[in-house]
């Protein structure tokens, strides 16, 4: 067809997540890029009503222009945000006049009347929410708590029994420093929800949020260990206090500092206060690798 490898695969990029779901579902087609404020601002207003019509058959697919410029080509965008509905493959109303919740469902709801979606675009929220889940973790890494949490309690009152949801919707709150609210949703899980790993790390980040102080406070645990650097229960102290502030990288210094010191004072406790820290930030998080390769280097060298 006269396409290079780098068009060829945008083409296959775009059949798989656009063409192939909007078959039997409709699909809200948001064209995009970082450096766009506008784009930004829309955002939180797609996903939260995407997420809502999510049991309607309608999901949220999004096209970066920089990184998939030849697919915006083939849909001549000459300004953005610009977004599509689309259904069976071909784009069948211009969304970008909807610029508040409303004007977008109300567009949603003429399009969803007249349109024959099969049964199977109308699936189960379990079957949907993987999309908003992995969006609002995104949304989450960025820094944006608000925004995580919203999208999260979004998947949670649609599925009401999925576990990374709620780890989440609580990893957001805790992060946003609204740990009350996280732990009404902790207490309620049921025991099995508990269990799981993902809420595992999420209580982990709540407990450690329980350390936190104010900034005098905080201030006078540093001059206190700065003034004896021998003392663990005072690092210890520092060390949760830093994290829970936000200072995670002095949190860290502080423990593999006692770690070196003495690793087996109060029973290991600062490896321990180490690992909870990677249990909550999460193992695969980049600042916990590099962080755990300095905890490996003392432990054996």
């Amino acid at each position: 067809m006269g396409l290079n490898i780098e068009e060829q695969k945008a083409v296959e990029r775009f059949k798989t997540n656009v063409v192939e779901p909007s078959m039997h579902k409709l699909v809200i087609l948001d064209f995009w890029a970082e450096w766009c404020g506008p784009c930004k601002a829309l955002a939180p207003m797609l996903e939260k009503v995407a997420a809502e019509y999510a049991d309607k058959g309608v999901i949220l697919v999004k096209v970066n222009v920089d990184e998939d410029k030849f697919i915006a080509g083939q849909f001549q965008v000459q300004s953005i945000p610009t977004v599509y509905a689309m259904f069976q493959g071909q784009p069948v109303a211009d969304l970008t006049p909807a610029r508040t919740e409303s004007q977008m469902k109300q567009m949603l709801d003429d399009l969803l009347a007249k349109l024959p979606l099969s049964s199977e675009g109308a699936a189960a929220p379990e079957q949907d929410v993987g999309q908003f889940i992995e969006m609002a973790e995104q949304v989450l890494a960025e820094g944006d708590a608000e925004r995580a949490a919203g999208v999260f309690m979004q998947v949670v009152q649609m599925a009401p029994e999925n576990v990374p949801a709620h780890s989440g919707l609580i990893r957001a709150l805790v992060v946003g420093g609204r740990t009350e609210e996280a732990q009404s949703i902790v207490d309620a899980l049921t025991d099995e929800m508990k269990a799981d790993a993902s809420i595992q790390q999420a209580l982990s980040a709540l407990e450690l949020a329980g350390t936190a102080v104010d900034d005098g406070e905080l201030q006078g645990l540093r001059d206190q260990y700065a003034s004896n650097a021998g003392d663990m229960d005072a690092g210890l102290a520092l060390a949760d206090a830093a994290y829970a502030a936000g200072h995670r990288d002095e949190a860290a210094d502080i423990l593999l500092g006692m770690v070196e010191a003495d690793r087996a004072w109060n029973e290991g406790a600062a490896r321990t206060k180490l690992l909870q820290i990677f249990e909550a930030v999460g193992l695969e998080d980049e600042w916990v690798v590099g962080t755990r390769r300095r905890l490996s280097k003392i432990l054996f060298s």
